[in-house]
């Protein structure tokens, strides 16, 4: 990949992976961490990309790969908090932490296809390919996650 198609990637792309990584993670560090390392990853890739729908899939796949190898790091698993917890972003609406604080308290086989389906609009069919799972199961984790009913009176139907 040559360096203006990079750059260029990189200013299209970065709100996504960094979204994707911050709900898989739940942590701003790390997902600062995952995007970087992301990126690393499409810089020196020797893949041709079909166009930009193949490169935002091979991102989307790619993210939630190096996810899920951070969480099964034995670093990770031996770690423990003494008295911080990360920070928490900051929002301009109660209604939108509060939609945080909900994905963030499901696991993270729910909280991964909630933001694939909601944030990056994807149908239910690519999440289930780009997760290796049938479209039943996507739609069972979709269903099972249950946001509607953790907050009540916050959601609001369009």
């Amino acid at each position: 990949m040559d360096k203006t198609s990079f750059t260029a990637s990189v200013e299209r792309y970065q709100d996504m992976v960094y979204r994707v990584a911050l709900h898989v993670l739940a942590s701003p560090q790390d997902a600062d961490d995952a995007v970087q390392e992301v990126f690393l990853k499409l810089y020196t890739a020797q893949k041709p990309f079909q166009g930009e729908e193949h490169l935002r899939r091979w991102l989307l796949r790619v993210t939630v790969n190096h996810c899920r190898d951070v969480l099964r790091s034995p670093w990770r698993k031996r770690r423990a908090s003494l008295d911080e917890l990360p920070p928490q972003p900051v929002f301009q609406q109660p209604e939108q932490e509060a939609l945080y604080q909900s994905v963030m308290a499901l696991p993270e086989i729910y909280r991964i296809v909630l933001v694939l389906f909601y944030y990056e609009e994807l149908s239910v069919r690519e999440i289930g390919a780009l997760l290796k799972l049938e479209t039943s199961a996507v739609t069972t984790r979709l269903s099972r996650a249950k946001l509607k009913e953790q907050l009540g009176e916050v959601w609001q139907d369009e």
